[in-house]
């Protein structure tokens, strides 16, 4: 795992000195305390922020989503889990949100082109890893073995970015794997992979490592292997947009980079 980057040092200053404990001197529980040319103001953070994540931050995010509702008593997190690409489509669309945490920077820049956001930051990097079921009835045991006759293999949908990494890996590897299954998110790669529906599935490191002792987890060789990295941003049509880009802020913030650690992110 590399070390976390000046990135979510940054964050903490972005919003001049945005109180991501909840309240800072003197503030009461859910305000944020902001300066604008030297003067100090207080600004109540309330309401509802709905986040639009991709599957693959389900866990994680389900966290932060405490820690910031835990902080900030006034406001609730409202997220949506499912393929970048298909959040994307729906933010392109009208459909409501605040926050954007998207697992390609493509998706983002999608939504960033139609208005929807002006700018996104890079929070965390994933990279593929093979899931079989615990008992590993395939004998899969590398990444040429999916090309195997009469192995059952699960993929994410093209569009999604679980399965670009999917299709870069099989590249890389060079060899043809025909899927029995493509999924619309990783999480359904994964649930495949778990009912013993499928011999292996392509997915992130983190979702090997959330499933615990479901599924076992088969390392992709570094020459073969692809990443991705999630941009974050707060959208131009927040219904909430201070609290918004007050839980952009908390995401990279060192307390937000240390519970996508412990989920086995990496830093961009």
């Amino acid at each position: 795992m590399r070390t976390r980057t000046p990135l979510a040092a940054l964050a903490v200053a972005s919003l001049s000195a945005v109180a991501l404990a909840g309240c800072s001197s003197g503030s009461a529980p859910g305000t944020t305390s902001l300066s604008s040319a030297g003067a100090s103001t207080t600004t109540t953070i309330t309401g509802t922020v709905t986040v639009f994540a991709a599957a693959s931050l389900q866990e994680s995010f389900t966290t932060l989503k405490k820690q910031f509702e835990d902080a900030h008593p006034g406001v609730t997190i409202t997220p949506n889990f499912g393929a970048s690409s298909a959040l994307a489509t729906g933010i392109t669309q009208g459909q409501p949100a605040d926050v954007f945490a998207s697992a390609s920077q493509t998706n983002m820049d999608a939504v960033v082109k139609a208005g929807g956001a002006t700018s996104s930051t890079p929070f965390a990097k994933n990279v593929g890893e093979i899931a079989v079921p615990a008992a590993n009835p395939a004998n899969v045991a590398s990444v040429n073995d999916l090309a195997t006759p009469g192995v059952k293999v699960a993929v994410c949908q093209a569009q999604v970015p679980c399965g670009g990494i999917a299709t870069k890996v099989f590249a890389n590897a060079k060899i043809t794997v025909t899927p029995v299954s493509q999924e619309a998110d990783v999480k359904a790669v994964l649930t495949k992979v778990s009912l013993g529906e499928v011999d292996a599935g392509i997915v992130y490191v983190t979702d090997v490592k959330s499933a615990g002792d479901k599924v076992k987890g088969i390392e992709i060789p570094a020459d073969v292997n692809a990443s991705t990295t999630y941009p974050i941003a707060a959208l131009t049509k927040a219904a909430n947009p201070t609290a918004a880009q007050a839980f952009v802020d908390y995401v990279l913030s060192p307390e937000g980079m240390a519970v996508l650690t412990a989920g086995g992110f990496a830093s961009p």
